[in-house]
């Protein structure tokens, strides 16, 4: 290690992404699939824009909030996977400050938007299954833009200490972040200061962000499947239970990686780092590539347009 980075500085110019230590020697090989995952996010994400926006029978609330995710999606896998992929295939390791910062404001700003959408998508299924007649009435698209709005500021308000507690530390350790991109408890853990206020408000977001919207899902998923069951056929509740099928599968693949790569960074001490780091990526790459083919396939709207898209321009 240079003496560069052993020197004191309040705030550096620049940090050392390493990518994924332990790993080195593969990052070329690593960086296959990451890139393939990447490709069939912005490729999914834009085909499900596109046909939302060409489709009118589509303009209803659960595709605009389907719409939003895709968007969350996109900036989200895009704040990281560029800068990734040149730190593996041409060993760009340094990053600007600011841009670290900013890097770690978005990652983290959209992640909390991504769960508040599922949120939102779960009222709607509620809505949907529960009150069926009065569908229409109670999401109305002045309400849709409401919740989207408190959405987008909930992400933005929420995260907005993030940058400004790292700011204001000292580094006087190091400025080698062994990860792949500036996630936030990375970050602090690079200052030589009390982070305890830092560390304490980042635990804050995921209590009370993750799991206040993993708390209001699981209720709206209890109200939802009381009302199933109590349907009088069987083909009536699996038709129900289809409706639900696709937001359940996307919620599993956000929150499960999430959850798993928080407690193995909290508690997995014994656990390598380089797991810790392929973790961490895998909780920002593969939902943003699922989500759209979740809703592709198990959406029979989309996927009717999607299939009419390819046959009428084949012909």
């Amino acid at each position: 290690m240079s003496d560069s980075n052993k020197t004191d500085f309040t705030n550096p110019s620049t940090f050392i992404l390493l990518g994924i230590p332990g790993l080195e020697a593969a990052h070329i090989w690593i960086s296959i699939p990451f890139c393939t995952m990447y490709a069939i996010a912005l490729l999914g994400n834009f085909i499900i824009l596109f046909i939302v926006k060409t489709e009118p029978s589509l303009h209803e609330p659960m595709y605009y909030f389907l719409c939003m995710l895709a968007v969350t999606d996109l900036v989200l896998s895009t704040s990281t996977v560029p800068k990734m992929l040149s730190n593996f295939w041409f060993n760009s390791r340094e990053i600007d400050f600011s841009a670290c910062l900013t890097q770690m404001y978005f990652i983290h700003s959209f992640f909390v938007m991504e769960s508040g959408i599922f949120v939102a998508m779960a009222f709607d299924r509620y809505v949907a299954i529960c009150h069926p007649l009065r569908y229409s009435t109670i999401l109305t698209n002045p309400l849709v833009a409401k919740i989207g709005l408190a959405v987008v500021l909930r992400g933005i308000m929420v995260v907005l200490p993030y940058p400004f507690l790292a700011r204001q530390s000292p580094y006087c350790r190091t400025n080698i972040i062994p990860h792949s991109y500036c996630e936030y408890i990375a970050v602090v853990k690079l200052a030589c200061g009390d982070t305890r206020v830092s560390s304490y408000y980042g635990l804050f977001v995921v209590l009370c962000v993750r799991g206040l919207d993993m708390i209001f899902i699981s209720v709206s998923y209890t109200q939802i499947l009381r009302a199933i069951f109590s349907l009088p056929t069987k083909d009536a509740r699996l038709k129900s239970l289809g409706t639900c099928s696709s937001h359940l599968c996307a919620i599993l693949s956000f929150y499960i990686p999430a959850l798993f790569s928080s407690l193995t960074h909290r508690f997995g001490h014994n656990v390598p780092l380089h797991f810790h780091v392929l973790i961490a990526n895998v909780y920002l790459l593969v939902p943003p590539m699922l989500n759209p083919i979740i809703y592709g396939v198990r959406t029979k709207q989309i996927r009717d347009r999607l299939l009419w898209l390819f046959t009428h321009k084949g012909m």
